[in-house]
């Protein structure tokens, strides 16, 4: 996606520091900006907009107002760029555990909007990347759990060896046009309900 064509959501009570944000947005050739200065059931506007990029600007932040922020950011799965007039190395913190794409301290001025959304964007499309990849390894690797055991219960009932373990099993998923995993997993559950009789 061209990133002139993205729909911004920006959140922030303050108008004139809004329209600062909004400035540097459609400097940058966005035309698709929306602005919420009510913080208070900004959920049901995210979900109405479906914004590609949320932009929040908090002036003075109080902790619950920061932590109801930082429940946004972990619910909505979106690029999330967020401007703080102060902070502390504990809220950095929980920012970056929230999954705040790029925290900005003391730092609202229009001409660095573009390149902060720009960077938030890059770091969000980055650790995405990485937790597929985490969620694909972690698959893989329950995937190869449950073959072993699978190979191991016909290995010990069938008096076979692993490899004709295993040739058996990928027969299996091939005639039934299921994954090696998904035979498997059958099989391992099938033996521990037998085991239960």
């Amino acid at each position: 996606m061209n990133h002139r064509d993205l729909t911004i959501l920006v959140i922030d009570e303050n108008a004139i520091r809004a329209s600062i944000i909004e400035a540097g947005l459609r400097d940058a050739g966005h035309s698709r900006v929306s602005v919420v200065h009510d913080v208070h059931g900004v959920g049901r506007v995210i979900e109405r907009l479906q914004p590609d990029v949320i932009v929040i600007d908090l002036e003075n932040p109080n902790r619950d107002l920061l932590e109801s922020m930082f429940q946004l950011s972990r619910s909505v799965k979106r690029p999330i760029a967020m401007f703080v007039d102060r902070s502390d190395s504990s809220m950095i913190e929980a920012a970056i555990d929230a999954g705040v794409s790029a925290y900005v301290v003391d730092g609202l001025r229009q001409e660095r909007v573009k390149p902060i959304l720009d960077m938030a964007i890059s770091r969000f499309n980055a650790f995405s990347r990485m937790e597929r990849e985490l969620a694909d390894a972690r698959s893989e690797l329950a995937d190869r759990k449950v073959i072993d055991r699978a190979k191991g219960i016909l290995m010990k009932s069938r008096g076979i060896g692993e490899e004709e373990a295993y040739k058996l099993l990928r027969t299996t998923a091939m005639n039934q046009n299921r994954k090696i995993a998904e035979i498997a997993q059958s099989l391992v559950l099938a033996a521990g309900l037998l085991e239960d009789l």
